[in-house]
């Protein structure tokens, strides 16, 4: 059964660098949404000096994506960001919040990694906010809603004292974060072990917030990217209301399992349909962009019935 929760488009990958009509090395990491009738996927993209940009592709069925034909998002060369993303930017979750989609990406420099957070009415001009945390940390995604008055993100922070965890943030103005605490933490000798994050915006279901996130376990051949699913209580999402035991998705074709990073299939975005499916996009290999369907009520189910602790 944990084999089949996500079903596989037949026709992955979807994006590849081939589709891309500029210089590119791979194509990864896309984070996407619906806006105006069509899907926006913001993809990542290896230039040949190694660093990273975001591009954007556009599709009216959110699996026949085209290219626009110059990047959507680059290092900038304004003063307050050029100097913490001068070694590229990564990995963009977008999340829509009334007529604005926030956009948070890993900006990398010299003195690290921190997370940006942009902004963007039309996907065709991007204001960027701020820097929003300190060196060093990843995977920010924030509720694409305000609760109880606030914005809520979860996050990642690098830790060697306390395992790379999920930990819940929160804000009154999407500049100043606080009231911080770990949530979700990995599970000694499981298929996340090493390593855990935040991955694709969190869902939002009659029975709590779908959290779609990475797992990571260390090999004799090198470390294996999964995906799993976390629900999140509504009114109050530092309250796990479930963690699935069992991975949905794992490296499994030709293109996630060799690639730029081998093993590795890894989410920033995730569409829920009218119908109860949920779209969900995720990197091969760090190498071109995959999607897959699964059914809410299964991943719910997993969360509720087949659950292991979060901490």
């Amino acid at each position: 059964m944990k084999n089949q929760i996500v079903t596989r488009y037949k026709k992955n990958p979807i994006l590849t660098k081939n589709d891309v009509p500029y210089p590119v090395h791979t194509v990864h990491n896309a984070g996407v949404v619906k806006y105006n009738g069509k899907y926006i996927m913001l993809f990542r993209s290896h230039l040949q000096n190694g660093r990273s940009i975001i591009g954007m592709a556009q599709s009216k069925d959110g699996y026949n994506f085209n290219v626009e034909p110059e990047p959507f998002l680059t290092p900038s060369t304004d003063a307050v960001f050029s100097e913490y993303e001068k070694y590229g930017v990564e990995d963009v979750r977008i999340s829509q919040i009334n007529d604005d989609f926030l956009l948070t990406y890993s900006a990398y420099s010299k003195h690290g990694v921190r997370i940006g957070l942009a902004k963007t009415k039309d996907f065709k001009t991007v204001e960027r906010i701020s820097l929003i945390t300190q060196s060093d940390l990843r995977n920010v995604v924030i509720f694409p809603e305000k609760i109880n008055g606030q914005y809520v993100r979860l996050d990642r922070p690098h830790s060697e004292i306390s395992k790379w965890a999920i930990w819940v943030s929160y804000s009154p103005d999407l500049i100043h974060w606080g009231n911080s605490k770990v949530i979700i933490k990995p599970e000694p000798y499981h298929w996340d072990e090493m390593k855990i994050g935040p991955g694709a915006t969190p869902i939002k279901t009659d029975k709590g917030w779908l959290n779609i996130y990475h797992g990571v376990f260390e090999t004799m051949a090198g470390a294996v990217y999964r995906l799993g699913v976390a629900l999140h209580d509504l009114k109050d999402p530092s309250k796990i209301i479930g963690v699935s035991d069992d991975w949905i998705l794992q490296p499994e074709d030709p293109h996630e399992i060799t690639g730029y990073v081998s093993n590795v299939v890894f989410t920033c975005g995730a569409v829920l349909e009218d119908d109860g499916n949920i779209k969900i996009y995720w990197g091969g290999a760090d190498s071109v962009m995959c999607v897959g369907t699964a059914k809410a009520s299964e991943l719910i189910d997993l969360c509720i019935n087949n659950s292991r602790k979060a901490m």
